[in-house]
């Protein structure tokens, strides 16, 4: 927890206590679902949270903006986003039940209001209808592209509209090229100084 408060001084009472409470839920909810790796879990805040959060020191996401985010799992990234944008709008979607059932009670928990959860796959959801989507370690970067595109609005007013933001790790050369793509790619060891965070990047593909 001491991780959120060195990077992210300006958090406000209300976001620290919620940010907080993430090590007792998840704990509680690890025992009987395994949403977050067993020897993971004791470094939450390191790299579940403040990785998750990689994606608020690269984009300051407006209020009003429909956020989706593909393959949620137990909440990363999009509910410590929820908490650090609470202005936003957030919905988490996961084609796992049982991890869309742990962002449900999670969100709940913390009574975020700007978020909404589906058990659903992302090629099945309502077209144009996001104006970002973001995404963490779920699949190769030309899938969440493939999977991303068409759920979001041509005509997005936000300082990020039209894009995927994703978060990947080691040498992603390869990935990239098989994609297609030209993502922008910001290191997130520029803005955390913790070991954990060398090749750790996040990637921005805008579609616009």
């Amino acid at each position: 927890m001491e991780l959120i408060k060195k990077y992210f001084p300006h958090l406000s009472k209300r976001q620290l206590e919620q940010m907080a409470a993430l090590e007792g839920l998840y704990g509680q909810w690890n025992t009987k679902i395994n949403v977050i790796s067993r020897k993971d879990i004791g470094g939450l805040y390191e790299k579940h949270v403040l990785h998750s959060l990689s994606i608020a020191k690269v984009f300051e996401f407006e209020p009003g903006t429909s956020v989706i985010d593909v393959g949620t799992g137990g909440g990363f990234p999009g509910i410590p986003l929820a908490i650090c944008f609470p202005e936003t709008g957030f919905h988490l979607v996961d084609a796992v039940g049982k991890k869309i059932k742990v962002a449900l009670a999670v969100a709940g928990a913390l009574q975020l209001k700007n978020v909404t959860t589906q058990h659903a796959r992302a090629e099945t959801l309502r077209p144009r209808s996001y104006d970002v989507a973001v995404s963490r370690a779920v699949a190769p970067l030309k899938d969440l592209a493939l999977w991303s595109r068409p759920l979001l609005r041509k005509n997005a007013v936000t300082k990020a509209p039209g894009r995927l933001i994703c978060l990947k790790g080691g040498d992603l050369s390869a990935e990239i090229a098989t994609s297609g793509t030209h993502p922008h790619i910001y290191p997130v060891s520029s803005y955390f100084g913790e070991p954990w965070f060398r090749e750790k990047y996040v990637i921005d593909l805008p579609f616009a």
